[in-house]
Order: structure tokens, then sequence, then C-alpha cells
């Protein structure tokens, strides 16, 4: 296959005019603070189907022939490719079937049945690729890849050219990348201007790496909470793209995820996935890296309401704003309100309080467990109300 180069995502780009949106970057106060220079989010998140995804998928669908499109699409995915393919394929007048494990989030599920495709769901995420081949084998339909096929390429890389109009004076971008379309993309349009193009995967399952490394694609194993971008191995063809052009990959681990997450809802006052929050977190955790302006492509906003209560309380717990504490005391009345009180004049609020009185390993006879999950203002006041019940002679440590 022939490389993708800035003409073919120029020709992605009118193909896809009336289709996408042109997605809006905001500047980012909280950024901007850590990094010394100007930093804006691009915001693929509030595409349609919510995440970039629709652009690679509807110029993959719309270079089909006739023959190839009467026989229908057939994608394997766990949301954001899935919604691409079958809303694309909706616009387009096209069959599709989508393979999903049954573990997906079921709104990701739901979502790509509403737009019109059979939703196929086998037990894991290997299964579903699997599976694709082999209904594309049996059908005639044409497999739709993630990422690794120059047209998805060109699709994403309209991202790109977005940016270039917004943010003329552009420095850097931080991508999210799991198999590397949308990075190689904007890189083969961005990087010709003159554009610094950064990486940022999940540390988690992070193959670039190691691929880079080697000179050749490299499966992993390993997991992550942020499922859009757990990729084993990055492609044949976003390989070369970004082995030439990108200039770095960096890698962010669970809780700068999480922390990303929650400073996107709290700060930004947009909804995004932790794939989606990758870039933003590789800035705050390397700020002034790379030269500025920076834009920061937020790229999906797909995420499971179960998964996003979970995911606030770890952005909290990881930005010190969020503890639970065991404090061991003798089981007699009033040892628990002294702690009690103890906590609320250090400005402690104390969200959950569990006495366990079952004796654990080395605990000596008359003695209890208290589990306290509290609030506090950050790592400092954290430390400050453990140091505090510590000076009182309470036996206390902090758990995970």
């Amino acid at each position: 296959m022939q490389p993708v180069g800035r003409d073919d995502v120029e020709a992605a780009r009118a193909a896809l005019a009336g289709v996408v949106r042109e997605t809006p970057v905001t500047p980012s106060r909280v950024l901007e603070a850590l990094v010394g220079g100007p930093v804006l989010l691009k915001c693929e998140n509030l595409q349609r189907a919510g995440s970039f995804k629709i652009r690679g998928a509807y110029r993959r669908i719309q270079r089909l022939t006739a023959d190839e499109r009467a026989a229908g699409v057939v994608a394997a995915s766990a949301g954001n490719h899935a919604q691409g393919v079958a809303l694309a394929a909706q616009l387009l007048g096209t069959r599709a079937t989508v393979f999903m494990p049954a573990g997906a989030p079921l709104p990701k599920v739901e979502a790509t049945r509403e737009y019109g495709a059979q939703v196929e769901l086998v037990d894991t995420l290997d299964e579903t690729f699997t599976a694709a081949a082999g209904f594309a084998g049996r059908t005639g339909a044409v497999l739709i890849h993630p990422f690794d096929h120059p047209d998805i390429v060109a699709g994403q890389g309209t991202v790109g050219l977005e940016i270039l109009e917004q943010v003329p004076d552009v420095a850097t971008i931080v991508v999210c990348t799991g198999g590397g379309g949308l990075l190689a993309g904007i890189a083969a349009a961005c990087v010709p201007a003159g554009v610094r193009v950064v990486g940022a995967q999940a540390a988690g399952l992070a193959a670039w790496p190691p691929s880079l490394a080697a000179g050749v694609p490299t499966s992993v194993t390993g997991a992550t909470i942020a499922d859009g971008i757990a990729v084993s191995r990055p492609g044949d063809v976003t390989f070369a793209l970004v082995r030439d052009l990108v200039d770095e990959i960096v890698t962010v681990d669970e809780e700068a995820l999480a922390r990303g997450v929650l400073r996107c809802l709290e700060r930004e006052k947009l909804l995004v996935e932790p794939a989606g929050a990758a870039a933003a977190a590789a800035v705050a955790e390397y700020p002034g890296r790379w030269p500025a302006p920076v834009v920061v492509v937020v790229s999906g906003g797909n995420v499971d309401p179960v998964l996003l209560v979970d995911l606030v309380r770890r952005g909290l717990v990881a930005a010190g704003r969020y503890a639970a504490l065991r404090v061991r005391l003798p089981d007699r009345p009033g040892y628990l309100a002294d702690v009690l009180r103890l906590v609320g004049r250090a400005g402690g609020n104390v969200v959950d309080v569990e006495h366990r009185r079952l004796t654990a390993s080395g605990m000596a006879p008359g003695t209890v467990d208290v589990a306290l999950t509290l609030e506090a203002r950050g790592h400092d006041h954290r430390a400050a109300i453990l140091a505090e019940l510590a000076a009182a002679g309470w036996d206390v440590t902090a758990e995970p």
C-alpha cells in the first residue's frame, strides 16, 4: 500500500464535507498554567457518534465499489469504531454488522444498534476480530479495520487540517494513540507544515515504545482503563507513518488518565473518556516539554456512566481529594468519637465510616479497625490529616 500523504488527507476532507462536524478548539486555562503558554483542546468528543472515528470509517466505506457496498461491511470494536462504522454505513446506504465483546458498555452497544448496525456479541475483544474476519469470509462483506488502512488514516488526518486552520501558529499537537490511525493521519497532514506531533499512550498497554525500538510492530500484553486505545500491536500502515513522522511517544499511567478525565469534567466542562483524555493527561504530566502553542486532541467522549463514577473517584484519589484510611482503636466507647472529632478539626469531611470488629491477622484482642473514607483538599491536606492522627497516637494507614 502507498503511504498516506497530505494530498490524501485533503481528498478525504473534501469527501467528508457536510458529513462530519468541524469540531471547536477551546483554550484550557488549567493546562496553560502548567505549560506556561497557550494550550487549546480540539474537541472531537463533540463529533458525530462521539469521537473522531466517523471520519476514517466514512472515507473507507465511501471509497468502496458499488459491488463492495452491496455486500455490506463488517467491523470489530469495543465501542467508538463500532459507532463510527455504523453511522457511516447508514449515511452511505450500506449494511453494517459489528462484532462487539459481551462486556462492552451497554450505551455503546445500544448506540451502535441505533445507527442501524446488526450487533453480534462474542466473549472477548480478541474474539471480535476473529469473528468479524470469519463473517467477511463467509458473506463477502468488507472488513473495515479500525486503524490499519490508508483510507482510515487519511480520514482521521482531517482532524489535523482543521487544527492548522483553527490554530495557524500551532507548534505542537499531542494525540492519543492505540493502533495509530489518528496519530498517523494527523502527522501526515501537519508535519509537512512544520508542526511537531507527539503521541500519548496508556502505560498499561503501550505497544509503541517497544515497536519503535525494535523497528517493527511488536505485540505486548497488559490492561488499561482507556479501552479506546487498548491495542496490543500497532498496524503496519500506521507504523511506517508514525516511525517516519512523529517526534516522540510518551506514556501516562492509570492515575494520570483518571486525573485527566476528572480535570476535563470539572475544569473544562467536557465529558471525555479515558482514551480521549490521554493527550491532556500527557501535557499535564510533562508540562513545558514541547513548544507552545500546544493543541491537545480530545479524541472521544463515549464513556459508560458506571465507569465514569469509578473514574471520578479514582481521579479524586489521585488528586489527594479523596482518601481511605484505616485506624486501629481500643474497642471501647468514646474512641471513635475522638477520632472523628480530630478529623473534623483538621478540616477533613467524613464520607463513610465502617466499624470492623472481625479480628484481623496480627490484631491485638480488644482492638477494632475503623475504615474511614473522607474528602480532603489535596495531597498536602490529606498528609496533614494523617500526620495529626498519628501524632495523637493512633495506628493509622492510608488504603489504596
